[in-house]
């Protein structure tokens, strides 16, 4: 548990981020363990399979952790306010409004699958084989949410270490699981969906454990799941403005999915080789944002608006810093990835894979910009330009998927993305320079002694 409030920006935040990046480590590490060992002992219709649904998990499972992600930032506020008492009716409501709304997704998704398969133009020849797997998944949601949901209120007073140890746990329990259900006892695809929903599962149990002894001040009474209209909107005002931003980023992927499933399943591969590489490169970054949104989060309960602007510009130094590294290193590295990626030695695969990554590396500067705004900017209550970001980006994506991708094949592919990161991040900055709370000074009227006897 840690107190943002106080101390060096530059040092909390990395500090902050480390453990998050081990952890986005761990689960690429164990999705990448699902890709090899579907590709190394199914084959590659198996891993086409797999690879036409990733957008489906996007969208759907993407809103869902934006949900939890939206909630949480209403537990970093009262936190950093020290306000025990709506502490613990956040997390109260978090679990009645997260349960709810994660089954009524789930029965909304499976029922509508098959047109959603269709949709997205999953070829015959692995159709079912797609729906079988990602229909796993989505039973399975409130599974995965489960374990989102306590890390990311653990994150939000300030505790990255164990939900790091949990996911270490789970990635290398996935790997044991993955091996014993599609190789040794011949499961087949299910059998990795399988082990993805029982380590999740795992998971979330040791958390639950942890959060119930080392921070009882957490754990609401019967009385604070008395339901208030106040707090339900204001936590689903942060939820459903990130679930919508997840999810717009992941309808935009899943359209393009659709052209992209027209191409054959060689450029599929490709497709799934370039983005786990993308996804690797793009942690470090992933981590300085969530950092940057939780310590934006307790500072702006605390009223310490100064610490708040500062942390923005912070955490996007950080990601530059970071994007200078990894354009060096991927632009060598990237045929060797791909073969440990696929399991393949296809030089079409490999030549496809490194013209997506090669065009989108040096585009990281503005990346960098847009995952720390766009998730700092929900943590002191600014919710339009995040959404109109995604929406700028889902509109990209369908005008790449549906007007040049018929004409120019999969090179439209990739150059969708930077693209629409250039209108991106126009949208975000202007969303901190016009935002008139952070231009104030600080507030001095909040009491800023911890209700906390025990921090560490």
């Amino acid at each position: 548990m840690k107190d943002l409030t106080k101390g060096n920006p530059m040092k909390l935040i990395v500090m902050f981020a480390i453990p998050m990046l081990l952890g986005s480590i761990f689960q690429q590490f164990y999705n990448l363990a699902d890709t090899r060992i579907v590709g190394q002992f199914l084959g590659e219709r198996s891993l086409a399979a797999v690879g036409a649904t990733s957008s489906i998990n996007t969208v759907i499972l993407g809103f869902m952790h934006g949900i939890s992600a939206g909630f949480s930032l209403t537990a970093a506020r009262a936190f950093g306010e020290k306000n025990e008492e709506k502490l613990k009716q956040t997390v109260a409501a978090t679990v009645v409004l997260g349960g709810v709304t994660c089954i009524l997704l789930t029965v909304l998704s499976l029922v509508f699958l098959d047109p959603l398969l269709h949709a997205i133009n999953v070829k015959s020849d692995i159709f079912a084989e797609s729906k079988s797997y990602i229909s796993m998944i989505l039973g399975g949601m409130i599974i995965i949410l489960s374990y989102n949901v306590q890390a990311s209120i653990m994150r939000a007073i300030g505790d990255t270490v164990m939900p790091l140890v949990f996911l270490i746990f789970s990635a290398f329990a996935n790997i044991f699981l993955d091996i014993l259900f599609v190789k040794n006892l011949g499961f087949g695809i299910r059998g990795a969906a399988a082990a993805t929903l029982i380590t999740s599962g795992m998971s979330a149990v040791l958390c639950f454990i942890y959060m119930k002894k080392r921070y009882p001040f957490l754990m609401p009474s019967a009385k604070h799941y008395r339901f208030s209209k106040e707090l339900a909107a204001e936590m689903y005002s942060s939820g459903v403005s990130m679930g919508l931003m997840n999810s717009m980023i992941g309808l935009g992927s899943l359209i393009m999915q659709g052209a992209i499933n027209g191409f054959g399943t060689d450029t599929i591969n490709a497709h799934i080789a370039s983005r786990k590489i993308s996804e690797m490169c793009m942690m470090p970054m992933t981590a300085f944002g969530g950092a940057a949104s939780n310590y934006a989060g307790q500072n702006y309960g605390a009223g310490k608006y100064s610490r708040v602007r500062k942390g923005f510009y912070t955490a996007t130094l950080l990601t530059w810093i970071w994007s200078v590294f990894v354009i060096i290193a991927v632009y060598a590295g990237t045929p060797f990835l791909v073969r440990q990626i696929t399991g393949l030695d296809n030089s079409y695969i490999i030549r496809t894979a490194c013209q997506y990554t090669h065009f989108n590396m040096p585009f990281y500067f503005v990346l960098g910009i847009i995952f720390v705004f766009r998730h700092s900017l929900q943590s002191v209550k600014i919710k339009l330009m995040p959404t109109l970001s995604s929406f700028i980006e889902l509109a990209g994506k369908i005008i790449v998927s549906f007007l040049l991708a018929p004409k120019m094949g999969y090179k439209a592919i990739i150059i969708a993305e930077p693209i629409s990161w250039l209108f991106m991040a126009p949208v975000l900055i202007w969303g901190l320079i016009s935002c008139k709370q952070l231009k104030e000074s600080d507030r001095p009227d909040i009491d800023n002694k911890s209700f906390i006897t025990a921090e560490t």
